[in-house]
């Protein structure tokens, strides 16, 4: 299967629902979140003189390719990117997809 694109954010621990729940109002069918660490100039800060790096999450959402700039401006808007050190979208060009099966709802 193609003609897929892959919306990523990376965001603050925490705030992955409110922008998958965005996502999905702009068309997204679901997405997949993974436990992530900050390691940017940004991002490290300093208890008793170690320097810690902050939580994080990557959102991965595939979507359709007539789907992707709504989906993107709707993380966008929810997660606040537009804002300094609140994170990261970026889209890629998925090649190949396997796996996606829609399953019809039983009557």
């Amino acid at each position: 299967m193609q003609g897929y694109k892959l919306v990523t954010a990376i965001l603050p621990k925490g705030s992955t629902n409110k922008v998958m729940d965005a996502a999905r109002e702009a068309g997204a069918e679901g997405g997949t979140i993974i436990l992530a660490r900050g390691t940017g100039v940004h991002e490290a800060k300093r208890f008793f003189g170690i320097s810690v790096s902050s939580e994080r999450e990557v959102l991965l959402v595939l979507v359709e390719p007539d789907k992707v700039q709504e989906v993107l401006d709707a993380v966008v808007r929810a997660g606040k990117l537009d804002e300094p050190a609140r994170g990261i979208a970026f889209v890629l060009d998925v090649e190949q997809v396997t796996g996606i099966v829609h399953r019809e709802t039983e009557g």
